[in-house]
């Protein structure tokens, strides 16, 4: 059984969702600790032919707090909207812009506080958009020694939903030793997204950019494609 477990991140690049259509099971971490800077509130949207960030405005609160108990701040209620105006300027003359509009205000305009829980029903919403199969699993709810940190949790994780397999984006080569894997049993693999290239309006391409660029500009069935254009290392 192959396992991919990754952090919960708001509209992540397609090979976020190559992970996830590769794997059997998809974990979710809602108890480690919220990153500042990373991609977990925040990701890259084409404005004017150049990237721009969308971010998710949080709560004051301490460095400390799992991300399931970081919560969006109040004046997300002023910015959900913004962030949507936004995306429709951005976006409104893209060629799949009238079939996926709906599916990511759904997203945005979730009545949920909760930092985690909101950023897992985009996720969902993407994945049945998408149409991939993998099912979800939250990592709080899988039995193991939730005290254990980085390489030894995700061993502890796997071997807590049996998996003899474990998928890892490429980016993560320099976090683990497969070494430590294949003595636990589990055989392990870097996920590699291939070189992708799209039409985006008239513009010179600009790479990685958040999925709600790649369902802008592709049908579900180019997509299909894009999901298996990556190489495991």
């Amino acid at each position: 059984m192959k396992l991919a477990i990754m952090q919960p991140y708001f509209f992540p690049y397609i090979g976020y969702f190559q992970l996830m259509n590769a794997a059997d099971e998809f974990v979710i971490y809602d108890n480690i600790k919220f990153t500042k800077k990373g991609w977990i509130n925040r990701n890259r949207i084409l404005v004017n032919g150049k990237d721009y960030f969308i971010t998710i405005p949080l709560k004051k609160d301490s460095d400390y707090l799992d991300i399931r108990n970081r919560y969006l701040a109040d004046i997300w209620s002023f910015e959900k909207n913004k962030m949507l105006n936004r995306i429709t300027e951005s976006y409104r003359k893209a060629p799949m812009f009238e079939l996926v509009y709906p599916i990511i205000e759904r997203c945005v305009l979730f009545d949920e506080s909760n930092l985690f829980k909101f950023i897992q029903n985009s996720l969902k919403l993407v994945k049945n958009y998408l149409e991939i199969q993998t099912p979800f699993l939250v990592s709080s709810k899988i039995p193991i020694d939730h005290k254990l940190k980085a390489e030894k949790k995700v061993i502890a994780l796997c071997k807590g939903r049996n998996a003899n397999i474990y998928l890892n984006p490429i980016g993560g080569i320099q976090l683990y030793k497969k070494s430590n894997f294949k003595d636990n049993g589990i055989d392990f693999y870097f996920l590699k997204t291939n070189n992708l290239k799209y039409k985006q309006f008239n513009n010179d391409f600009v790479p990685l950019l958040s999925i709600l660029d790649v369902i802008m500009f592709n049908s579900k069935e180019e997509i299909n494609e894009m999901l298996g254009l990556y190489s495991l290392e």
